[in-house]
């Protein structure tokens, strides 16, 4: 996120591009913006008066460069403060990262896949999506119950 350009986001379409050659897989694609997300860069974008490849995220020593990991991490650590997460060991960006998968576990893997910039959807299910008791139980009252030969199955 912290080498966005400003033309990497489409508030028309409501889009955001994340080029291959920041993304630690170099998986190039577009996914949608949510309607907060619209509303929160377009209020950045006047604020910034900023166009084209600009960064959304620029350092704040430099702006021709984006901030750097250290200082985005450093931000994190301050709003996860401000907002009393939990700290310690499994909190972090990734930490969002599982919150929105799980979340979103209802939608098609694939789709979730590639919402979410993962290139392959297994990577999901080995590190990011989390069971829970909510989910668990939305299933059990959607099982149906099958008659086969006469007999119920439940």
């Amino acid at each position: 996120m912290r080498r966005l350009r400003w033309s990497d986001i489409d508030l028309d379409r409501r889009m955001i591009r994340w080029r291959a050659e920041n993304d630690k897989i170099g998986f190039a694609h577009e996914t949608p913006l949510s309607d907060e997300a619209v509303e929160l860069l377009s209020h950045a974008q006047r604020a910034q008066a900023a166009i084209g490849d600009t960064w959304v995220f620029a350092s704040p020593s430099d702006e021709s460069k984006p901030c750097s990991r250290h200082l985005a991490r450093d931000l994190f650590e301050r709003l996860r403060d401000r907002a009393q997460l939990p700290k310690g060991q499994r909190y972090g960006w990734h930490s969002l990262r599982r919150k929105f998968a799980s979340e979103l576990k209802a939608i098609p893997l694939k789709d979730l896949a590639h919402l979410g910039g993962w290139k392959d959807p297994a990577t999901i299910l080995k590190c990011y999506q989390k069971p829970d008791e909510a989910t668990q139980r939305a299933a059990l009252e959607q099982r149906q119950t099958l008659r086969t030969g006469g007999l119920a199955r439940r």
